[in-house]
């Protein structure tokens, strides 16, 4: 520990209990979390690898799933692989600087996460509200502005919660009971007032994920009159299966945010494993590529394809040889 005036003291190092109370079970349960990751991975690279490569999948529609891949990516990247360090190695600790740079990682990209959800909800809005003039209006360039103001919104007000909490002064313990940096678990272990940390971090969550999210409710509001609308039963079946896997992206992406954000303010009695583990097994990054895979016809087809593809040249190969 750094000796010197309050406002200085900082420990070198923290370190991350990762689940509280379940020490003996840790190594089992870096297997499931193990698949998860390679599962988040290998879909989303899948994802990626397949909207760049095929034209016909070059709409903003699938766009923004390959934005919400590469967003994915980042938003597992930043926590798994430390947890499984964890699990794997009983290597607890992390630097100073390396904590509040996770921190920073796992707000920057949630609050991403919901921009591109924000994104989507208008993108199956128009597709079924205004299909004649989908295109003119989800135009390259508007594209490219919403997701730049969403991109500057995370950055400059998630930016400022690492920035406050790594100036607290922190003299007592420097044990972390989570398995990563959250905000509220870290600025609790400060020895001095953290309720304008807290206050911000209320400021920062109704800002983007509360607006966020009265902005998507607007607009499936919107698209439930639209498709009630609708002559055609096979046309409502076809909308209503279209947002379906989107409102189920939606409901478990803010329903675990809303979770981890209140548990450390009103959740004292609720036990350290039940906050963390009910985190994790809903964890969208694994998830989202499967759903879309598995509920998109269009990718579906292509994913097909190029196994069949694969297929035929593994037997053609052998032939020849």
């Amino acid at each position: 520990m750094q000796v010197g005036n309050i406002s200085s003291l900082r420990p070198a190092e923290f370190v991350l209990l990762g689940f509280p109370g379940m020490d003996s079970y840790q190594h089992w349960l870096s297997i499931p979390f193990t698949v998860m990751y390679l599962l988040a991975v290998a879909a989303n690279f899948i994802i990626i690898f397949l909207v760049r490569l095929e034209k016909n999948l070059h709409s903003p529609m699938y766009l923004f799933l390959c934005l919400l891949a590469l967003v994915d990516l980042g938003l597992c990247t930043s926590t798994l692989p430390k947890m499984l360090h964890i699990f794997f190695l009983n290597e607890k600790r992390i630097t100073f600087e390396g904590c509040f740079v996770q921190m920073f990682c796992i707000h920057f990209f949630s609050s991403l996460e919901s921009s591109i959800l924000v994104i989507m909800a208008y993108d199956r809005y128009v597709a079924i509200y205004n299909p004649l003039r989908y295109t003119s209006i989800l135009s390259n360039k508007f594209v490219a502005k919403t997701f730049s103001a969403f991109l500057i919104r995370g950055f400059i007000l998630t930016g400022l919660i690492p920035t406050l909490a790594s100036r607290l002064p922190y003299c007592a313990t420097n044990t972390i009971s989570h398995c990563y940096c959250d905000h509220m678990a870290v600025v609790k272990l400060a020895c001095s007032d953290i309720s304008m940390n807290s206050y911000y971090g209320l400021f920062v969550a109704f800002s983007i994920l509360g607006l966020d999210v009265i902005f998507i409710t607007f607009t499936y509001v919107m698209i439930l009159r639209t498709v009630l609308k609708l002559g055609s039963k096979s046309a409502q079946l076809k909308a209503f299966h279209t947002c379906g896997s989107h409102l189920f992206v939606i409901l478990y992406f803010y329903i675990t945010s809303l979770f981890t954000f209140l548990v450390y303010r009103i959740g004292q009695s609720v036990p350290p494993q039940i906050h963390i583990i009910v985190l994790y097994l809903l964890l969208p990054s694994c998830f989202n590529p499967i759903i879309y895979g598995v509920r998109t016809k269009e990718i579906r087809e292509q994913i097909l394809q190029k196994i069949k593809g694969g297929k035929k040249c593994s037997i053609l190969y052998t032939y020849i040889h």
